[in-house]
């Protein structure tokens, strides 16, 4: 078995702690990514009672075992799949497993957020070193009982037993004696092959809750003496508020109050909003009477910086591309003079627009802010940062906020952001008493937080025998690039060079799902297509050669990927696709892509129905290491795909002296239903490397399948997003 030490530093560590009415209770202080459910087991009684300790193991005695976990549950299923890891290593029942979510503690806790695809990566071994430890101190107070020694036992689900003898005690009858027992300084963790409930499926805890409409998102969220509030920011970015009808809105129906906050802070930070921080705020009975009260405002606005437009956007970008401004960031080779030796050489200029996030669930947040306190819950991806922004806006003692995370409706990297949460308590201390802070759709679309615009230029060179002999990226972008200089095809190239030039812009934008490899995926596998096209190859082998060299002999000191992981997904979803077979009216198109630790490659199959591109089949294959739960890693790469494909093919983002033209749903498209693929398989490679980020990695590849797929149904390449709306803004 492999071992595993239980101390790492002054805050990794163990503690045992008697439970009120009998157990145990085992803390683990680095747990990061646990979630909340109340599902009650089906056969156990519950406990009289239970600690509420964060971030701890639980065990009752009735042999119960409860979870705290710290971090939230954005849809990426951490409630269901983490606890299966605890309870695997536990060797307990997985009925009698049940998870609760935990307040925010930064005193405590690490790494308690929810993004970068890092949930189970982060917590895969304190989550079973936790559950080991646990089985080993039960197995250590059984032998002590019974005289024996823990060689003596053996455990299945939650049963102790003698191996050469008849007695047999559950956990809950022999937890209580643990509590004495000194937690080891190592532990023994299962074999990988012998695990019983890791990488089967399991049914998401909540899904039962969640079609029921059970009380579970922050909108749901009720609190007796509670108000209603809304805000009006500004219109355009490069504007801000001098004044408005203050005492005209403050007049109508259901309207309690009215006027302007300010969530300036003096030490922003990462997830902190920089655009809108003065606004317009009312506060009533209803989200009706407000959202009425909101379309009598009539504000004066004063400009404060450019009012930028999408012309402006595109121009500047594209002058950035011709000018010398970009900073190499790899350089293998002679790039120059390979380029000039060339045979063939090609050269392809891709872009993307700015686009929302459009979570499901309305951005919202209650907060209840007296003089010497704070409270606030809500969906939150990173309660730390909002605990510490509110301390700033507050002007208050960081231990006299409270944070407590609902499940959320949705987030890609929306609810990374925390001015709504700050405007949440800016409104409450106005008011001095609690209110929920709800936005309209419009309210979030014109707010900012975006996805950045990008525009990237590849370039590559072939000898006479068609070998790809040179190969360049430069790209810019407001405000950031997408370049990835050691990524693929870095390494696999002599001659290879990678840069990059971030331009300015007042429109704020953040993290996207998949930041950044949103766009680069599409880009760099629509391009690598051509040039197979070019040098007259199959697009899988070409791409198959690349990472030969790479394997074999690769170039330069660093490159972020495993070469052999990266084709194996390309082999397995060629097999599984039956790639190479030619089916009447059906245009296939191939990508394959590493981000967040993963590698994935997918095959879509599309024809022409109505004169209309039509996806038929996707074919997905996945590394991304051990599976935790089956049919929640399939339902995450499922929905990327289609998040990816939908957003590629018809979101965007367009202004107008600084304005967004797209408001709501009546001029920014999302995927229809009809226009998903019909069908979508995910085949995972089977290892036993510790699992890797599954939230992100499904979506990039989407985007170069699909440009790659259009192709071959229209006859034309697809260079700049969305795919099905997009008219040259530039000449």
């Amino acid at each position: 078995m492999t071992k595993i030490q239980t101390q790492y530093n002054r805050r990794s560590f163990l503690k045992v702690s008697a439970a009120a009415g009998g157990g145990m209770l085992i803390g683990f202080s680095w747990l990061t990514g646990c979630i909340s459910s109340e599902a009650e087991p089906k056969e156990l009684a519950i406990p009289k009672e239970w600690f509420e300790i964060n971030g701890y193991i639980k065990i009752g005695d009735t042999g119960m075992v409860t979870i705290y976990s710290p971090n939230p549950e954005i849809g990426q299923n951490i409630r269901t799949s983490m606890p299966m890891i605890v309870a695997e290593e536990l060797d307990v029942n997985w009925e009698n497993v049940v998870v609760e979510q935990a307040p925010l503690n930064t005193g405590f806790y690490q790494n308690q957020f929810a993004g970068g695809s890092l949930s189970i990566r982060l917590s895969w071994n304190a989550l079973r070193m936790a559950g080991a430890t646990a089985r080993r101190m039960l197995l250590e107070a059984a032998a002590k009982e019974w005289n024996l020694t823990i060689s003596d036992l053996t455990v299945d689900k939650g049963v102790i037993k003698e191996i050469n003898g008849e007695r047999s005690i559950g956990y809950g009858e022999i937890a209580s004696k643990a509590v004495g027992i000194e937690v080891p300084k190592e532990v023994e963790l299962k074999e990988i092959k012998d695990f019983k409930l890791i990488s089967t499926s399991v049914k998401n805890v909540d899904g039962k809750k969640i079609v029921t409409g059970k009380p579970l998102f922050g909108l749901d969220f009720q609190r007796e003496g509670m108000q209603f509030a809304m805000i009006q920011h500004p219109p355009a970015f490069g504007m801000k508020i001098k004044d408005f009808n203050e005492e005209e809105i403050k007049s109508m129906p259901g309207v309690k109050d009215a006027f302007i906050i300010d969530t300036t802070i003096e030490k922003p930070g990462g997830f902190d909003e920089r655009g809108f921080q003065e606004l317009i705020a009312i506060v009533g009975d209803s989200t009706w009477q407000l959202m009425k009260a909101k379309k009598a405002i009539k504000a004066n606005w004063e400009v404060v910086s450019e009012l930028e437009n999408s012309e402006m956007h595109m121009s500047r970008m594209e002058k950035a591309l011709e000018s010398g401004k970009f900073k190499e960031e790899r350089k293998d080779g002679d790039v120059d003079s390979a380029f000039k030796k060339a045979a063939k050489v090609i050269e392809r200029t891709y872009s993307a627009p700015f686009i929302a996030h459009n979570t499901m669930e309305p951005m919202n947040f209650f907060a209840n802010v007296t003089e010497n306190s704070a409270e606030l819950i809500g969906p939150t991806q990173m309660p730390n940062a909002l605990e510490g922004s509110v301390a700033q806006l507050l002007n208050m003692p960081i231990e006299n906020i409270t944070v407590n995370m609902t499940r959320m409706g949705g987030g890609f990297g929306r609810r990374l952001y925390q001015h709504f949460g700050l405007e949440a308590a800016a409104i409450s201390k106005k008011v001095g008493g609690p209110i929920k802070l709800v936005y309209t759709r419009e309210d979030d679309m014109s707010q900012g937080t975006y996805r950045p615009t990008y525009i990237s230029r590849y370039k590559a060179g072939l000898d006479e025998n068609n070998n790809l002999i040179a190969f360049s990226v430069k790209g810019t972008g407001l405000p950031e690039s997408a370049v990835f200089p050691n990524r693929f095809p870095a390494g696999a190239v002599d001659n290879y060079s990678a840069g990059s030039y971030a331009e300015e812009t007042n429109i704020t934008t953040g993290a996207w799902r998949a930041p950044r490899s949103n766009f680069t995926a599409g880009a760099e596998q629509a391009f690598l297509d051509e040039v197979a096209e070019l040098a007259g190859k199959d697009p899988i082998d070409f791409r198959l050669e690349l990472f030969d060299r790479a394997i074999n002999n690769p170039v330069g000191d660093k490159y972020e990927y495993e070469a052999e992981r990266y084709a194996g997904v390309l082999k397995l979803v060629k097999e599984k696709s039956n790639w190479g077979e030619t089916k009447p009216g059906v245009h296939r198109g191939v990508a394959a892509y590493f981000c967040h630790s993963t590698y994935v490659a997918e095959v879509i199959d599309m024809v022409m129905e109505d004169n209309k591109p039509k996806i038929k089949n996707v074919w997905c294959a996945v590394d991304c290491g051990i599976l935790v739960n089956p049919d929640a890693a399939e339902n995450i790469i499922q929905g990327g795909v289609i998040d990816g494909i939908g957003h590629a093919m018809y979101s965007q983002l367009t202004f107008t002296d600084g304005a967004p033209n797209e408001m709501n749903f009546d001029r920014y498209q999302l995927i229809r239903h009809s226009q998903a693929p019909e069908k979508i398989e995910v085949f995972f490679v089977k290892n036993e490397i510790a699992p890797t980020g599954l939230g992100e990695p499904g979506l990039p590849p989407a985007i170069g399948a699909l440009a790659n797929a259009l192709y071959g149904v229209t006859g034309q390449r697809y260079y700049n997003q969305p795919f099905t709306t997009y008219k040259p803004l530039i000449g």
